[in-house]
């Protein structure tokens, strides 16, 4: 008797392809016109992107694996495929990331409450929320904020989280949440990858988060935590709010922008 292993669906790279606000066939064309600037030209199609997004194929080629860091500016291992995650560079008061799952759309505007799945206790989360977090800087000896407007698409309690294109408070800082919710509890992990041109240039950090979830359900609060430096754990707060619960192209290019 055989038996056949669950097929896991790549909701990361379906996250970050929407947040783009490209449909499967740009993006393939995006992939070869970035193969063609690496010097290493490529022929992915509609098809790649949808077996990749569908999980008939967990990983890539190295070829393929440049041409997609070089379009979603995001490094390979934070866009969901089954790949080893390299050891990360911490800088001076870091936070020391995982990948992550989930997909589904809404379509109601944030006035309302979030849809209630027909089957099961789950609510549907997905939508945009704004992710603000704060942390102490040990060089500059002094507390900070990040923020992020983020697209967070849904699969049975697997929450995915990607920021949209230039809507973070600090420029050109990608963030990727990888959740899991039980209930009215949310635990996962986060990475951020930090402008290149930056005080932490380039580093990217990743660490651990778990947040509740108010019972209205636009709402969660918790926080991080993570390494720094000197071998020490560091935490702070950090809150997701929800801004709209449609994930509609429009409601994304509503949202790529920096929050206020």
């Amino acid at each position: 008797m055989t038996t056949t292993a669950q097929v896991q669906t790549n909701d990361v790279l379906r996250a970050v392809r929407i947040g783009m606000q490209l449909s499967q066939d740009e993006f393939a064309h995006g992939l070869r016109n970035a193969g063609r600037e690496l010097g290493e030209p490529n022929e992915a199609s509609k098809r790649l992107v949808q077996r990749w997004e569908s999980g008939q194929t967990r990983t890539c080629r190295p070829l393929y694996a440049r041409a997609l860091q070089r379009l979603t500016g995001r490094p390979i291992e934070a866009l969901g495929f089954a790949l080893a995650v390299p050891a990360s560079r911490v800088h001076e008061d870091g936070a020391g990331g995982h990948d992550m799952d989930a997909g589904a759309t809404g379509a109601a505007e944030a006035s309302g409450s979030p849809a209630t799945e027909a089957q099961g206790q789950a609510v549907d989360y997905s939508g945009i929320w704004l992710s603000h977090y704060e942390f102490y800087s040990s060089g500059r000896d002094s507390t900070f904020e990040g923020k992020h407007h983020v697209l967070l698409v849904q699969r049975g309690n697997r929450l995915t989280a990607e920021s949209l294109p230039g809507a973070s408070s600090n420029p050109d800082s990608p963030l990727h949440l990888d959740l899991t919710a039980d209930r009215n509890i949310v635990t996962g992990s986060w990475i951020e990858q930090t402008a290149s041109d930056g005080y932490y240039r380039g580093a990217r950090y990743h660490g651990a988060i778990q947040m509740l979830i108010e019972p209205t359900g636009r709402r969660m609060v918790g926080k991080w935590v993570g390494f720094g430096k000197d071998f020490d754990v560091n935490t702070g707060p950090w809150e997701l709010r929800l801004l709209d619960t449609s994930t509609s192209k429009a409601a994304v290019e509503r949202y790529s922008r920096p929050p206020e």
